[in-house]
Formats: C-alpha cells, structure tokens, sequence
C-alpha cells in the first residue's frame, strides 16, 4: 500500500505539473485535436464531462482523458493517488491529461471553490504536451 500511495502520489504530480504551462489554454493540436473535433459529441461535451468528473469527485482525487488499450479516449476520475495505468484501476488506460482535485492544488487561490479552479484549469493545460502524450500513447495501442 505504502508504493501504491508514494509511488502514485509522485506519478500523478509529476504528471499535473507537466500538464501545465504558464501561457497554457487554448485548443489541443495535432491527431488530438482532430479525434477531440471529430467525434460525435462536440469539443466541449468533451470538455464539460471532463470538468464533471473532477467536480464531482468526492475527496481527493483526479480526473483524467485516457486512452483505452483499442484506442479510443476516454475520460474517469479515480480517488487518492491511484491512476488508470493501475491493475486497481476500475477501466484501464494510457493517460494523455488530467486535473487534480487534492485539495493542496487549489486551497491557497481557491479555498473551498472546486469548481472555480477546474474551470481556471483550462487556462493552462499544456495542450503540446497533452498532444505529445496522445501521439505515444497511440503508437503503444497501434504499433507501426
């Protein structure tokens, strides 16, 4: 359990640190921008259910856009410091983003007002890096 929660808690930070970038926001590019334009419910569904699962997580915990082993995106959110590549995960994925809910993230600015630092997320999610993210994670599904 002590690995699961330091070797998950230094992951998941890493990873939401390097999911942001000072000037972020805009829109995703490259295949993921496309794949996020593309489907059949609009960019911003996407980006509602996104801010809905990290909204609603009770607790701790983050929400995050997966890519399935068939290579189809998807979005969850996951308790504590646990993650979608994890065997405990309730649907696996390779991860391109995510926001964190811990409640260090966003106390100091935000206090109690959740919602308010999700919806600021989106003014800086780096969305290079994301993409850069998307891109491997897709050569792991679909090996060329």
């Amino acid at each position: 359990m002590a690995v699961r929660n330091n070797g998950g808690g230094y992951f998941n930070h890493t990873f939401y640190w390097e999911s942001m970038k000072h000037n972020g926001g805009g829109l995703p590019t490259g295949k993921l921008k496309e794949l996020l334009l593309n489907l059949s419910a609009p960019l911003m569904s996407s980006k509602n259910n996104f801010q809905m699962q990290a909204k609603t997580r009770f607790g701790s915990g983050w929400a995050w856009l997966c890519l399935d082993p068939k290579g189809a995106l998807f979005i969850c959110s996951i308790p504590n410091q646990d993650n979608p590549l994890m065997d405990i995960a309730e649907k696996k994925g390779d991860t391109s983003s995510y926001n964190g809910c811990m409640g260090h993230a966003y106390y100091l600015k935000y206090q109690n007002k959740r919602a308010d630092y999700i919806d600021a997320f989106w003014n800086v999610v780096n969305w290079e890096e994301v993409a850069r993210r998307y891109e491997t994670a897709l050569k792991s599904v679909n090996p060329k």
